[in-house]
């Protein structure tokens, strides 16, 4: 798992992902963000990665 920044455009990104989310509902929203972890997530397709990113984010703080 990388946990430096590995980003090659972050803020390109960032405002990928809010223009995505423009004039959805809540609902739609979170259904957005589960279909792109998944998508996400199957790029990275190593079981042990996966499984220390969702520990990593469980633990992070509030």
């Amino acid at each position: 798992m990388k946990t430096t920044l590995h980003f090659q455009d972050a803020d390109t990104f960032y405002e990928q992902l809010l223009d995505a989310h423009t004039g959805l509902d809540r609902e739609q929203s979170e259904l957005l963000n589960a279909r792109l972890i998944l998508l996400l997530a199957n790029q990275i397709g190593n079981r042990e990665v996966l499984a220390a990113c969702v520990q990593a984010a469980r633990d992070m703080p509030r």
